[in-house]
């Protein structure tokens, strides 16, 4: 028996022979609660009875229920390829844009290799064939002709980077080998004066070969390294004065002579244009000035030819920080 009272309602409960009997007290936050949790009941029991009537008509072929599996299973089956086409769809935009990106770095691999004197066509790998022609009609790319695109743009790009590897190791050659040339002006923005070559010599009055170049400056002026070695000689010579040889390599020396100020020893490796010693004008000398002198195997060379192929690389902007002679 329910009695409603106000807002609360008031159910008894009795057994049949009315022996006992039991009291509820339900409040109308309670029975709202009720009445919510038995509508999600309700809910649940009827979503699980359609599925099972469902499941089971389609298990048991029942009349009508083939066709609706049919098309929830195709709606299912239309998202997935949906989804999975858009994807590809990106993927293969970014494959494009990925495979005209490394067509722009070949071209400049090119470009980079003409500078360090290598051809391309040498060190290529399995070179793309022509191709061309007009667009008929497109078709959006499968999963497998974008891998396979894929993997021709990886082994394209491995081998890319293999020539790469091949022109960078070729610059750095040439750069260690320009700056092991002494085509570096040893005095800067100085006038030359006595050249290479046989000359009336200004102590006996005699014809002498005169083995360097000589620059005439003022005593302090910095004598500077024509190009990057070490310093196998530094010692007071007779007739060179204070004097500084620098090997280069490839027997390759350079000679300071008649220097007031040396600033390196025996041993020491120097940079291309380092400050090495001071213009003096000791030995047999008549005046300040730097004695410069180019030896290869032995052999004196004209040190005007060397620097000349200075001012060359430095026009051509070969050779960057290569001073031109005024």
């Amino acid at each position: 028996m329910a009695v409603s009272k106000g807002e609360t309602v008031h159910i008894i409960i009795t057994d049949a022979w009315l022996a006992k009997s039991r009291a509820l007290h339900l409040s109308g936050i309670k029975l709202v609660g009720i009445a919510v949790l038995t509508s999600l009941l309700v809910m649940l029991g009827s979503v699980a009875a359609y599925h099972w009537v469902f499941l089971q008509g389609v298990r048991q072929g029942w009349l009508g229920f083939g066709p609706v599996a049919r098309l929830v299973a195709q709606g299912e089956v239309d998202s997935k390829d949906l989804y999975m086409r858009e994807n590809l769809n990106a993927m293969a935009r970014k494959l494009g844009e990925m495979q005209a990106r490394m067509m722009q770095i070949e071209s400049l691999g090119e470009r980079v290799a003409g500078l360090a004197g290598l051809k391309p066509d040498e060190f290529k790998l399995n070179p793309a064939p022509g191709s061309g022609g007009a667009l008929v009609a497109g078709r959006d790319l499968g999963m497998t002709e974008l891998t396979q695109a894929m993997e021709q743009l990886d082994r394209v790009s491995g081998s890319g980077v293999d020539w790469l590897t091949v022109v960078e190791s070729r610059l750095f050659d040439q750069k260690i080998q320009r700056t092991m040339v002494p085509t570096e002006e040893p005095v800067s923005g100085g006038r030359v004066g006595s050249p290479f070559g046989f000359r009336i010599d200004p102590i006996t009055g005699r014809s002498a070969l005169h083995t360097g170049l000589d620059f005439p400056a003022d005593i302090g002026t910095p004598i500077l390294a024509a190009a990057g070695g070490v310093v196998v000689v530094q010692e007071i010579h007779p007739a060179y004065g204070n004097m500084v040889e620098v090997d280069h390599g490839n027997d390759l020396i350079t000679r300071y002579a008649h220097s007031s100020r040396v600033l390196v020893k025996k041993g020491d490796i120097v940079k291309r244009g380092q400050r090495i010693a001071e213009v003096g004008s000791t030995g047999r000398s008549t005046g300040p000035h730097l004695h410069f002198e180019v030896w290869v195997s032995g052999v004196p060379q004209d040190p005007a030819r060397f620097l000349a192929a200075g001012e060359t690389l430095a026009a051509a902007q070969l050779v960057p920080g290569v001073r031109r002679r005024p």
